[in-house]
């Protein structure tokens, strides 16, 4: 393939993604083989309902997160959660992939019941949406709850140019389809294996259900 043709390829492929986010729907988006080597299905937060919530625990397998752009995160007080913890298990000098974790706190909306059923999370993560569109209107501690179900990421001051996780290539997606800086990632997981989906599969899968698949390199290369 030529640069010029694999430029245009690129470039319809953010196009689609950018569609897609501003419409509500998923977007699959792969890091890179030599950092976690992984496809997460990522949605604007704001948008996700009961039945996306479903799709995400049946498809993709992994951990429901909702990522916050830092000064979201900021806004609201919320820390990284290995700061917090004072036990040794907080150390994360071993990872292979990363320098840090972005974990922050776990949260459950106030008016969930026990906040782990698909109509609970899907309030807690779209209300988490709709708090970061506008993080001086609400009062967090009195919205939302910790522990509970939904892991809250914090991603790093200065995006991209710092840290290239799902965690911030997702909000870099959704800054630029000018969506809220919130977003769900789920990791997607093979059934049969137990491992990470291949990239090949999650490709499949996405051509099958007519999602934008995009791979972390694009997106740092050819978002707008």
């Amino acid at each position: 393939m030529s640069s010029e043709i694999e430029s245009a390829y690129r470039r319809r492929t953010v196009k689609r993604a950018l569609e897609a986010f501003r419409s509500g729907k998923p977007v699959l988006i792969h890091d890179f083989d030599d950092r976690e080597g992984e496809t997460d299905l990522v949605y604007p937060a704001a948008a996700v309902t009961s039945q996306h919530v479903s799709r995400l625990r049946n498809d993709a397998g992994g951990l429901i997160c909702v990522a916050l752009a830092y000064e979201i995160a900021e806004a609201f007080e919320l820390p990284f959660l290995s700061e917090e913890i004072s036990h040794p298990v907080s150390e994360t000098g071993h990872l292979g992939y990363d320098d840090r974790s972005s974990f922050s706190l776990p949260v459950n909306h106030r008016d969930t019941r026990t906040g782990i059923t698909d109509h609970d999370r899907a309030l807690t993560i779209s209300e988490l949406g709709r708090a970061a569109t506008d993080p001086d209107s609400i009062d967090f501690a009195s919205t939302f709850r910790s522990p509970g179900h939904v892991h809250l990421l914090k991603a790093a001051d200065g995006l991209l140019s710092r840290r290239q996780g799902h965690t911030e290539l997702g909000i870099a997606l959704a800054n630029a389809a000018g969506r809220e800086p919130a977003v769900v990632v789920c990791e997607m997981v093979d059934d049969e294996t137990g491992a990470a989906r291949s990239r090949e599969s999650a490709i499949q899968y996405a051509n099958e259900h007519g999602f934008p698949f995009v791979d972390g390199t694009t997106l740092i290369n050819d978002l707008p």
